[in-house]
């Protein structure tokens, strides 16, 4: 057990983003092409966080060019460079799957003021 404990703190970040369900996110992603990288940033609603520990992840969901985009990130991946938080949002569901069939402003989350 002490291994996986050893494993698990090399691994996990030390600051892991406080973010909640329904926050708007800034994501910050570490993309190889070829030999060289860059980083290429998501922003989106949170709809999701499953898991803990060092398998937590979070899906964030944007509309791109009309079209629902979704990604799940995990958190302690060492591709995910920063998450900063845009604004933080005001609901009352763990899960917002609902806001896949929802169009527009029907589609904004409250902001938690």
């Amino acid at each position: 057990m002490d291994l996986m404990k050893a494993f698990t703190e090399k691994y996990t970040k030390d600051e892991p983003p406080k973010m909640n369900i329904g926050d708007t996110v800034r994501v910050h992603l570490r993309v190889k092409e070829g030999n060289r990288e860059r980083i290429q940033v998501f922003e989106g609603t949170v709809i999701a966080k499953k898991h803990g520990g060092i398998e937590e992840s979070f899906t964030v969901r944007r509309i791109s060019y009309g079209i629902g985009v979704e990604k799940v990130f995990p958190l302690h991946a060492p591709s995910v460079e920063k998450v900063e938080i845009v604004r933080r949002g005001k609901v009352r569901r763990a899960k917002l799957y609902y806001l896949r069939d929802r169009v527009g402003k029907a589609a904004k989350v409250k902001e938690l003021l």
